[in-house]
Parts: C-alpha cells; sequence; structure tokens
C-alpha cells in the first residue's frame, strides 16, 4: 500500500514538472510574440481575480483544479497597464466588468485612482456587472458611466464586521488560554478569553467602520455628483432594494444587458465591430524595460511577520533583513520604498527589520507606503522611514503587544486520560510548558518581559515619528486607526497611493526626472511556489470544510503565536 501511495505520489509529480515545462515553453514563445491591439481598442478589465500586491497566474485553473496558490491581479502590474494604455492612442477607454470583485480596502482605493488618473488623459471608463458588492459598486462610482443588468442588485447598505470567538469550544475541550497583553484595545487576543466584544474593541471598531464609510460615501457622492446628504441617508436606511431604484437615485445611469452595453460602446466609438481587449492580452502588447539611469528599489513587505526565510505570502526576517541591507549598501538604489501589506506578526521578527529599515533611512530615502494593512507589526516595520504614506482606508496603529501561553492541563487529564511528569534543575526551568498553569510569580516574569517589549515599541515610535513618548501612549493602547485617523493623530505623513511614495521617494533623492523601480523580493514562479508551499493544502482544506474553514484556519494559525506578538486582530475586506 506504502509503495502504492508512494507510485502515486511520484506520478502526480512527474505530471506536474511535465506541465510545468510545457507552460514554460509556451510562455517563453508567447513573451517573443506581442499581441497586436487593433485601433479603437477598449481594455476589458475583469476583475474574476482577487485584487493583490503582485500578481500570480495559475495556468492550471482553465483545467478545472487548482493546485497551489489562486490566479490574481497584481496592483503593479494593474497601474503598469492602466498607465500604458493611458497613452496607446489605439486605446480608447476601459470597461470595468465588476462582478466578483475582490481586494482589500486600500487596494481598492488604489486601483480607483489609478482610474481616476486614466480618466484624466481624456479617455473614457466604463463600468457593468450583473451584480455590484458595496466594494464593487464603490470603485464603479468613479466610471464616467454606471451601467446594472435590469434584473441584477446593487449592495448599498453600509459596512458591518463580525469576529468569530473560541472560548466556548476552549471551554467545552478543556484549553485555558493564558494572556499577557499590554493595552486596553489590544483585542487580539479577545477571541480566546471572550464570547463577544470588549467595550473597548466595540468603541475602536465603530469608529473605524464609520471612518471607513464615510470616506466612502463622499467619494462616491463627488463621483456621482450627488448630494452627500442623500447618499448618506440611501445607504443608512438601505433605499436601494433594486435595479430601478439604483436608476431612480443616481447611484447608476443606465439599465442594460450585456449586448445593450457593447452596443453603447459601439456608439460611443463610432464603429461597427467593437474590439475588446483583455487584461492579460493588453499585457503582452508592450515591453516592460525601464529605461531611467537611476534605480528605486521597491520592497514588497505582504502577509504575516515571521522568523526565519518566510515563503511567498508571509513576510520572513531572514529574507527581508538580507533584502534590505542589500540595497542599503547598493550604491545603484538611490532610495527605497517599502511597500507594507501587514497585519503583523512576531515581534522579533519585526524588530529585526525595523532595524535594517531603520540603518537604509540614514544613507538613503526610504519611504513607507501603506496598503491595506500596516498595523502592529505592520507599523513597526514602516515606522523607522522618512515618510509614511497612507491611503484614507488603511488599517494601521495597534500599537500594542501580546503573548498567548495555552494550558491544555484539563484536555490532558480530564478528556484524554493523559498525564506527565518530569523533573528539572530549576524553579523555572519549564516556565513555558503547557500540561499546567503557570504560577503567580511565572505570570509576573511572563508579563513583565510584554511589557518590556511594549515600551520598546513605544519609545521607537516616538523616535520615528518625532513624537514625546507621552503623546504614542496616548494614541497607541493597542488602537487600531484609519489612514485618516492616523494623518490626524501623527501616525503617518500623507495620504496617497503608491505612485505617491514612488514620486516623493524620487525627489527627495533627487533623481525625479530619470529613474526606473526594481521590485525586490524577486518574485517567484508559480511553479516554484508550487513546489514550496502548503499553500494547496490550504486551497483543498478550504474547499473540503466550507463554512468550517474560518474556525481550523484560527485554530492553525495558533501555532505560529510563539513568543511575543504585535498582531492585528482582524481583516476587513469589502465584497
Amino acid at each position: 500500500m506504502k509503495f502504492l501511495r508512494n507510485l502515486l505520489a511520484s506520478l502526480l509529480a512527474l505530471i506536474l514538472f511535465s506541465l510545468g515545462i510545457l507552460f514554460l515553453i509556451g510562455s517563453i514563445v508567447n513573451s517573443e510574440q506581442l499581441t497586436e491591439v487593433k485601433e479603437n481598442s477598449v481594455l476589458h478589465l475583469k476583475f474574476t481575480k482577487p485584487v493583490t500586491e503582485r500578481e500570480m497566474e495559475n495556468p492550471f485553473e482553465e483545467f478545472g483544479f487548482a493546485p497551489g496558490p489562486s490566479s490574481s491581479i497584481g496592483l503593479q502590474e494593474l497601474r503598469e497597464a492602466l498607465d500604458h494604455a493611458a497613452t496607446d492612442d489605439k486605446i480608447k477607454g476601459v470597461l470595468l466588468d465588476m462582478d466578483g470583485f475582490m481586494a482589500g480596502m486600500a487596494s481598492l482605493e488604489e486601483v480607483r485612482m489609478m482610474l481616476a488618473e486614466f480618466k484624466s488623459s481624456g479617455k473614457f471608463v466604463k463600468a457593468y456587472a450583473e451584480n455590484y458588492g458595496e466594494g464593487g459598486y464603490y470603485l464603479a462610482s468613479v466610471a464616467d458611466e454606471v451601467m446594472l443588468h435590469p434584473e441584477g442588485s446593487l449592495e448599498f447598505n453600509g459596512l458591518s464586521a463580525n469576529i468569530l470567538f473560541l472560548k466556548g469550544m476552549f471551554d467545552k475541550v478543556g484549553i485555558e488560554p493564558q494572556i499577557f497583553r499590554v493595552g486596553d484595545f489590544k483585542s487580539a487576543v479577545e477571541p480566546f478569553i471572550r464570547e463577544d466584544m470588549s467595550e473597548e474593541n466595540e468603541l475602536q471598531m465603530k469608529q473605524l467602520l464609520a471612518s471607513l464609510n464615510n470616506h466612502m460615501l463622499s467619494s462616491v457622492a463627488e463621483s456621482r455628483n450627488l448630494s452627500p446628504d442623500r447618499v448618506r441617508t440611501m445607504n443608512d436606511s438601505m433605499l436601494v432594494h433594486n435595479p430601478q431604484d439604483a436608476l431612480a437615485m443616481g447611484l447608476v445611469d443606465k439599465l442594460a444587458y450585456s449586448d445593450e452595453v457593447r452596443t453603447r460602446l459601439t456608439e460611443t466609438l463610432g464603429v461597427e465591430k467593437l474590439n475588446l481587449v483583455s487584461y492579460s492580452d493588453y499585457q503582452n502588447s508592450y515591453a516592460t524595460f525601464g529605461t531611467g539611469k537611476s534605480r528605486i528599489g521597491v520592497v514588497i513587505a505582504s502577509g504575516d511577520i515571521v522568523g526565519g526565510p518566510g515563503n511567498w505570502d508571509v513576510i520572513g526576517s531572514d529574507q527581508f533583513v538580507k533584502t534590505i541591507r542589500e540595497l542599503r549598501e547598493n550604491d545603484a538604489i538611490k532610495a527605497v520604498v517599502l511597500r507594507v501589506n501587514s497585519p503583523g506578526g512576531s515581534y522579533l521578527a519585526s524588530d529585526a527589520i525595523w532595524r535594517e529599515v531603520k540603518l537604509t533611512a540614514e544613507v538613503k530615502p526610504v519611504i513607507a507606503s501603506m496598503s491595506d494593512y500596516a498595523a502592529s507589526g505592520g507599523y513597526y516595520i514602516a515606522m523607522a522611514c522618512d515618510t509614511i504614506v497612507a491611503q484614507p482606508n488603511t488599517i494601521t496603529g495597534s500599537i500594542g503587544i501580546f503573548s498567548i501561553l495555552f494550558n491544555i492541563q484539563e484536555l490532558m487529564n480530564d478528556k484524554l486520560g493523559l498525564t506527565v511528569d518530569g523533573v528539572s534543575t530549576g524553579v523555572y526551568s519549564d516556565l513555558y510548558t503547557s500540561d499546567r498553569p503557570v504560577t503567580p510569580n511565572e505570570r509576573a516574569i511572563i508579563q513583565s518581559e510584554v511589557n518590556k517589549n511594549y515600551d520598546t515599541f513605544i519609545r521607537k515610535a516616538a523616535e520615528g515619528r518625532g513624537m514625546s513618548e507621552e503623546a504614542i501612549r496616548a494614541i497607541a493602547s493597542g488602537r487600531v486607526w484609519t489612514g485618516e485617523q492616523a494623518l490626524q493623530n501623527g501616525l503617518v505623513d500623507i495620504l496617497g497611493d503608491f505612485n505617491t511614495a514612488v514620486t516623493l521617494a524620487a525627489e527627495k533623492a533627487g533623481v525625479a526626472d530619470d529613474y526606473r523601480l526594481r521590485f525586490y523580493p524577486p518574485q517567484k514562479t508559480f511553479f516554484e511556489i508550487l513546489m514550496g508551499t502548503e499553500d494547496a493544502q490550504a486551497e483543498v482544506m478550504q474547499k473540503e470544510l466550507g463554512a468550517l474553514y474560518p474556525v481550523v484556519r484560527e485554530l492553525k494559525k495558533m501555532e505560529t503565536l510563539t513568543g511575543v506578538q504585535a498582531r492585528l486582530p482582524y481583516k476587513i475586506e469589502i465584497h
């Protein structure tokens, strides 16, 4: 039986390797043959894939099965395509297909700003969907014309957030989370010890969602030329129940079937036949080689922060320390942009990366560009930068520390009938054991260490932001802020997108008229990731477990909560 399993595994590996070679050959051939774009073409952007920091293409998805990471649309690649389309005489406009749009909140804002910039070239942007989610409509509202299927839907009823609490399950199975934290708002541990939100967490969540929603509503009102009060009333009271309501209230311009959208585009262009160019085809229509002599290094820090080498979807301190150090020592790199999209993670790993950022900022400009999240450890690695740029709806702050030690004595003794016995050389030799509760003295020792780390976090934040420690403590305590709120309290310097950060870096380095971007760490290919990640297992698990997957995911995350953590307790996405 074991021989058969090994044989099947070997055959599967051989098949995947063979397919990989075929796809590699195909991609090389295709890369040498640029797509020809016809006159009077429209760039067709279908957001059926999630928007991420860096693009990923999973070739197996075309065959109905997809081991490894899912395909995605990369922010940097999309920006490049839209910038090129804005000056391409053959591209007359963009058609947004908004069904199934998925992105983080700041990523959503980033794409919206790209489209607004594209419109400034004098070309049109039109949007269509059978069903608009809240985020999809927010993006579509920047278009010159918004169209909706006559029998479709448009969700416009505000934001909500839900947190999964695990305490009841822990009580049933006999697991006691022993918590060590600093900060009334450091709510990352609440799912382990509570069955509902604390007053502090409920307060910050309400204020956070209100800030995010206010920004969305004001932007929609401006783009649609509607009264802000009227837009708020529509949203608060959920006045849009069907497509006809959306049309009557000015949220969309036209109710149309897909064939009518095509007819509308041919009329706009004054042509008989519509030429739609897909995003992937258009990417293959132009060369992407930079021409500037000076280089700006862009470090993409996306995912949880962990110690060690890391992986494609996490920020490994070993790799990022090495990368940032090399950029500091490379005289050809005139400035660095640290692109952060992280809810945090290991305190020690965050501190190691912070050190390299600080040393680099002493010899050349280092600008932080915050994406969806730059919170807790994510803020830690950014706070030594010369300037911090955030989106209005970036989730940041969360300056706080926690540690968890799980006591599984009841589970082992009473539920499973397992016992543990042993010897040690000192009173505290088994300090971090999980087979008994901590003693009062042990609790004091661990809490003292957490307090020390928190004080260090405060001191370094004050140093990086040029503020007093008292001022930082007043806005810290684990409190989460939006980018708009963070600008007001001094945690960030400027509201803007990735281009804002790049432009600022070039200006500070004195190379504003002659530079090109180099991205780090080097992007791995799909097959490199597939052969070295557990992501394929996670994809299968999610499909098999369905609605239970969030519970299993949270339990699996517990495995990474070793040592002191600087981590955001949740993620917020608009669908």
